[in-house]
């Protein structure tokens, strides 16, 4: 499992557990799609005049997962919305959104720090501060919880090989998964840097040991082991240099 591969239209990431591609996470033995920091609505809650096309994206994007894998639910690993002071219009947009999700199959959302004080209940509907599945807690992971086997969002993880743009990536081994931003206005947080590591380790977790996943729209590209991704890098350009990363808009939460 922690030997590169071909890429592919899913990847085991850990037993159950498998990555697909747009940054999805599928738990086989429940039906359960997993998709974190959605970030609905980011444009009317940062003030710009720009249309809410993120969310309509982000909803017809899941609809077809459900449809593919015939999900019986889907969780919305915290931060669903980018936060809870947006706009009367904004709001009957997601609540549509939403609903045309729960036609197809149970909707649920878990807080994160976007959904701030109110955990964006007015917006959401009943919200939850985690669940679990399959023997994992499903949490946003603004808060660790290390004495658990965790999924968590929260820290945006991307990976660039040189090539200009960041991808979402998934970082994960059989005790902690780490889920990539959903939102297409996400830059990341470098996968191969310190910071990253740093907040894995508030997890409980080993960065260096994780097996990275990278997702596009199509397909899921599995490097190996982070550590030796890094250590293959670091080789290639002659002990210098780092990852790349094309910055888009929103910053990972840390």
């Amino acid at each position: 499992m922690n030997a590169p591969q071909a890429a592919a239209d899913s990847y085991e990431i850990a037993p159950g557990m498998h990555a697909l591609p747009h940054g999805v996470l599928w738990c086989a033995s429940t039906r359960t799609l997993i998709v974190a920091d959605a970030h609905l609505a980011y444009e009317d809650v940062i003030g710009g005049a720009l249309p809410l096309w993120s969310t309509a994206e982000c909803v017809a994007t899941l609809a077809i997962a459900v449809a593919q894998r015939g999900a019986r639910e889907l969780v919305f690993l915290g931060d669903a919305i980018h936060g809870s002071a947006m706009s009367q219009g904004a709001a009957r947009e997601v609540a549509r959104a939403l609903a045309a999700l729960r036609e197809r199959c149970d909707v649920i959302a878990i807080a994160g720090n976007h959904e701030g004080r109110t955990r964006g209940v007015d917006v959401l509907g009943a919200t939850v501060e985690g669940l679990e599945r399959d023997g994992w807690l499903l949490t946003h992971g603004d808060v660790a919880k290390p004495a658990y086997r965790c999924v968590v969002g929260h820290l945006h993880p991307s990976l660039s090989l040189d090539g200009g743009t960041a991808v979402p990536a998934f970082l994960g081994d059989r005790r902690l998964i780490v889920v990539p931003a959903f939102t297409p206005y996400s830059s990341g947080l470098d996968a191969l840097s310190s910071a990253c590591a740093l907040a894995i380790a508030t997890l409980g977790g080993v960065a260096a040991d994780l097996t990275v996943v990278a997702a596009d729209g199509q397909r899921v590209y599995p490097f190996g082991r982070l550590g030796d991704l890094k250590t293959a890098l670091r080789a290639q350009r002659g002990g210098g240099g780092r990852s790349r990363f094309h910055v888009r808009h929103l910053r990972s939460d840390r």
